[in-house]
């Protein structure tokens, strides 16, 4: 008797789980979450930003290691559990060296350079290691091989640091961006859907005049107007999106309004506030969760462009369509995988939304 009264909700579960393309696509969103939130537990080089620059080891091919000599530039602190989670203030001077040698309490120390012809050799002394007693300490704790799994960019910071740190910007503007378009297309598709007449109309107008213009163009405008900055381009993002939101909602609940339920509640004496969040919302929320997960690969996307533009986040803030702005001359100068690498990053979150959005579509379409 249970089986055969199963609500929508588990029916729809049943039915997702089916879709292998769409559980692999949600599985790998989640794991792209997790990244992001742990992406300082998990960067090589875990200062703020991920910041932490190598000029003389630019542009280096994935897999490239080198001894690095670290010099604290003042006394270390400890490390803090908010660094853990927004990086720790870049306190040390790396310096990548072809080679070294104890001279009492001095380490003489040669500055990797591609030239070896114009090597130089250098020495420095005890002092300036803060919180050291001894050389041969330092040259324990301080000199080590530093591999660059996917290389470095061309101001020889770590690749994958930037990515796993950059991976945070796209997440997120992706969930600002829809909790925006989805409360703002609610209010408004409600309005217009339920009241009908001359607000519906003013909704309806409103909607088509934002729908005429071109979603870049008008996220650029309401950057520029808000500033340049990280929190700005969540806030254009998401108001550029909530048209698509508002339409569906409006049709919507035009198709719900006089069924038998809306009717009960008004004959209850229900207020139209109550009955449109408390009987027609819920009971629509199928297709807004559809055209959500569509609005956060758009989303994630326009950012991309934006900061391919430079109107997204700021350096040293890192994105992926920064990333591929600093480095898209590359692809013709030999070394395409500085752009490649976050293009693909890109590519994959998107697609990975589109084909979530697609197994939900189905899962929750009551005809089949």
């Amino acid at each position: 008797m249970l089986k055969n009264n199963q609500s929508l909700t588990s029916i729809a579960l049943q039915k997702f789980r089916k879709n292998f393309w769409g559980v692999f696509s949600f599985g790998y969103i989640i794991l792209m979450v997790l990244l992001a939130f742990l992406a300082y537990f998990l960067a090589p080089d875990d200062s703020e930003n991920a910041n932490q620059m190598h000029l003389s080891i630019h542009s280096k091919p994935p897999g490239f290691q080198i001894q690095m000599l670290t010099v604290p530039s003042v006394k270390m602190d400890s490390k803090t559990l908010k660094g853990y989670f927004f990086g720790h203030p870049n306190q040390v001077t790396e310096i990548p060296i072809l080679e070294y040698k104890l001279l009492g309490s001095n380490i003489q120390y040669t500055e990797y350079i591609e030239d070896v012809e114009l090597k130089q050799t250098k020495e420095i002394n005890l002092e300036k290691f803060v919180g050291f007693t001894s050389i041969e300490e330092v040259e324990k704790e301080l000199i080590t091989t530093k591999k660059f799994y996917l290389g470095t960019d061309k101001y020889g910071r770590d690749l994958l640091s930037r990515m796993l740190i950059g991976s945070r910007v796209s997440i997120s503007i992706g969930f600002v961006a829809v909790l925006i378009s989805v409360i703002v297309g609610l209010f408004f598709g409600a309005l217009g859907g339920f009241y009908g007449g001359k607000l519906d109309a003013f909704v309806m107008w409103l909607v088509n005049v934002i729908w005429s213009i071109p979603t870049l163009l008008l996220v650029i405008a309401i950057t520029l107007a808000l500033g340049k900055g990280f929190w700005q381009v969540f806030v254009a993002v998401g108001l550029t999106m909530w048209v698509e939101v508002a339409r569906v909602v409006r049709g919507q609940i035009i198709s719900v309004k006089e069924m038998q339920y809306v009717t009960a509640a008004r004959a209850l004496g229900f207020s139209d506030m109550r009955i449109i969040l408390h009987h027609i919302i819920p009971n629509i929320l199928a297709p807004v969760i559809v055209i959500s997960a569509a609005n956060f690969a758009s989303a994630i996307l326009v950012e991309s462009g934006l900061s391919f533009l430079g109107l997204g986040a700021q350096p040293p803030i890192p994105s992926w369509g920064g990333m591929i702005k600093d480095h898209y001359s590359y692809i013709i100068l030999g070394k395409p995988y500085l752009a490649i690498v976050p293009g693909i990053a890109i590519m994959l979150i998107t697609l990975a939304f589109m084909m979530t959005g697609n197994a939900l579509r189905d899962a929750l379409d009551v005809k089949q």
